[in-house]
């Protein structure tokens, strides 16, 4: 993409409310052509209903949004054609074959006939699903579901991809296997826009949205997320995690506490000038210290800052 080119996606005042609830509150955000970009949070927070606005299916309450060149408003039918929007649930035909589900996505979008077989040599070529063509759809696992519902989804070779928590469930082999199709999809220009709450995929988009309940509290690339959190993180492994998370926030120099999984992240100052009173008076209050070690933010700390209230703290 040049610098003066035209964005893929340009969102503008997006919002959407059910009944009393607002869903999406006032998003405003632009997509570069061939970017992957990622909008990340928690259920709830507004990702697949950003998406299904965006893809032309779901009328905002408010605001507008430009896909390629159509208005999501004014034109959502003409959105579609330069689209291709995969649910979490994707429509896929349990009782059809493989070939016999991409055959149907190929005549849905009009696919012309004479294409169809170098189409579906490349989507076969990346997705693996070449000696399972026969098979059931129904009868596939759930990442092969998912492999199928993306070669559905790109048949008619869309330039923007919409993917609603594509690895959702997804064993990890099948969910290094979609990455790898993803990222194919944006080293040949397209534009893919994926939804997703997992931390450990943050840092595989060109630039994320950070969303927590409608609102969107950070966009950025990955890397300056991480580095606009002031401070460095300890990891502590203790038998009772819980208990030091209680106690470590009213500690000198920490900022907060949070338990992921069995060890604790504990963001301060000074990593060398904190950790020896830490562990220290952790250890005083019965929590037995197996291992401590210092580390940039992760983004599960950047998600954790950026989560908090009003005042920014870091909160568990």
């Amino acid at each position: 993409m040049t610098a003066d080119a035209a964005p893929a996606i340009v969102v503008t005042g997006l919002s959407r409310s059910f009944a009393e609830r607002v869903a999406v509150d006032r998003l405003t955000f632009s997509v570069k052509v061939g970017e992957l970009f990622g909008l990340v949070g928690p259920d709830g927070a507004g990702k697949t209903t950003t998406l299904r606005m965006l893809a032309g299916v779901l009328r905002p309450s408010a605001g507008d949004a430009t896909v390629g060149t159509a208005s999501v408003v004014h034109d959502p039918e003409a959105v579609k054609h330069d689209v291709a929007y995969m649910p979490q649930r994707f429509g896929l035909y349990a009782d059809l074959t493989v070939n016999e589900n991409i055959s149907f996505y190929a005549d849905l979008y009009r696919v012309p006939e004479a294409e169809r077989p170098a189409r579906l040599h490349r989507l076969f070529a990346f997705s693996n699903l070449g000696p399972f063509q026969d098979r059931l759809a129904g009868a596939l696992s759930g990442g092969m579901k998912q492999k199928l519902g993306l070669c559905c989804a790109l048949i008619h070779q869309p330039s923007i991809l919409l993917l609603d928590e594509p690895t959702f469930g997804v064993d990890p082999v099948s969910r290094r296997d979609l990455w790898l199709i993803i990222h194919e999809m944006v080293g040949r220009g397209t534009t893919v826009v994926v939804s997703t709450s997992y931390m450990d995929e943050a840092e595989r988009f060109d630039r994320i949205a950070l969303l927590h309940e409608g609102r969107l509290k950070a966009i950025d690339t990955p890397g300056n997320l991480q580095r606009s959190i002031k401070g460095e993180v300890l990891i502590v492994s203790t038998t009772d995690v819980r208990k030091a998370r209680d106690l470590a926030p009213a500690l000198p120099g920490v900022r907060g506490a949070t338990v992921f999984g069995d060890t604790l992240h504990i963001l301060v100052d000074s990593a060398a000038a904190r950790q020896p009173a830490i562990d220290n008076q952790l250890a005083l209050a019965g929590c037995r210290i197996t291992g401590t070690r210092s580390s940039v933010p992760s983004m599960e700390d950047v998600f954790i800052e950026y989560m908090s209230d009003a005042t920014r703290g870091y909160h568990a």
